[in-house]
């Protein structure tokens, strides 16, 4: 099979690296990179390169070599910039997240669907090789079933000017939940506080808990304003907890056989009883070796796979429709100072 046209729409900051991994990318043949700026387009192309840069996004759509874009614009400018380009036949991979609203996503995954075109969103930790593994391991049944997750992912900067830290950091949490939790698990309420204390006018440092329908708790910690970078998430389970470090390359993944077990009541004392039923493991801890494969590669591999074989991606529209809804409902709860927001969503793959 030939490779499939690819156009690069935005070459702002992450453009320029779907540009660079497009042309490594077999599958992929790179044809356009579109931006508002032509000069810079063309410093990120380089000036060794047969792919051409043009401020005209009607000019890629209209182009035969293009059957594909990647969309690396603001999350505002997504609905219209996907729907153009669904409507004139082009697959769509577009940055997180999906669109600004839950109702604008689902417009567009209908119309994907029924045009027949892929339209998947780059929720690009799920592609590394650490979160695949996860996924293996919670769906496999290793680490039991899952009893709480917790996320920390702060660090100093980037403050965005169009959207909060909750739109900006917590998409990664709830893209990566979302694909590792099993199909059956699903999340059924969201609480959000948030604080702006610089006054940006965005909220700056958020905590998202959300309920899952096992009675299972996963909390999220986003600050722009730490002067530490940390990527830490547990997952805990009733046999074995996973510890993933994303800034520890020596091991990024740890499975732990320790934690607390309830074992079953006897006819003790009350007081004895209640100490009775509580028994901490402590075992190994594993390392699992992980490929070395840098994620963006294997999303791109994964938008080629998916338009040639006709089938949803991984992360698709569906998916990110997912996201959004968790996201608005923190939104919300955030706006109400912190009230528990129910939510349905509809299972994963």
């Amino acid at each position: 099979m030939s490779p499939i046209g690819l156009a690069v729409i935005g070459a702002g900051y992450w453009g320029p690296n779907l540009v660079r991994t497009a042309i490594a990318t077999p599958e992929l043949q790179l044809e356009r990179l579109c931006d508002l700026d032509e000069q810079r387009a063309q410093a990120v192309l380089g000036r060794y390169t047969t792919v051409k840069a043009t401020t005209s996004y009607e000019q890629v759509l209209n182009d035969p070599a293009v059957s594909a874009v990647a969309i690396a614009t603001p999350a505002a400018t997504h609905f219209d910039l996907v729907r153009a380009a669904l409507e004139a036949g082009k697959h769509v991979l577009v940055e997180k997240p999906l669109t600004s609203s839950v109702s604008e996503a689902v417009k567009l995954a209908d119309l994907a669907e029924q045009s027949g075109l892929v339209l998947m969103c780059d929720h690009t930790y799920c592609y590394t090789p650490a979160v695949r593994r996860i996924r293996e391991l919670i769906r496999g049944g290793e680490i039991g079933e899952v009893q709480y997750v917790d996320s920390v992912r702060i660090n100093l900067g980037l403050v965005q000017p169009d959207v909060d830290v909750l739109w900006d950091l917590a998409p990664h949490d709830l893209s990566i939940l979302d694909f590792v939790l099993p199909e059956d698990v699903t999340p059924v309420a969201v609480a959000a506080h948030t604080v702006d204390p610089i006054g940006n006018g965005r909220a700056c440092i958020g905590y998202v808990s959300v309920w899952l329908s096992t009675g299972a708790l996963a909390h999220m910690h986003v600050n722009w304003l730490s002067p530490t970078k940390i990527r830490t998430t547990l997952f805990g389970g009733s046999r074995r907890t996973i510890v993933w470090d994303d800034m520890n390359p020596s091991a990024r993944l740890m499975l732990h056989d320790r934690g607390v077990d309830r074992v079953p009541g006897s006819a003790l004392a009350p007081d004895d009883r209640r100490q009775a039923l509580i028994s901490y493991r402590v075992g190994d801890i594993q390392v699992p070796a992980l490929p070395e494969r840098e994620a963006l590669m294997s999303v791109l591999a994964e938008f080629a796979s998916a338009i040639a074989e006709r089938r949803p991606a991984l992360t698709d529209a569906r998916a990110g429709i997912r996201v959004l809804e968790l996201l608005e409902a923190a939104t919300r709860s955030a706006e109400d100072g912190g009230s528990r927001v129910p939510v349905k969503l509809e299972a994963g793959e």
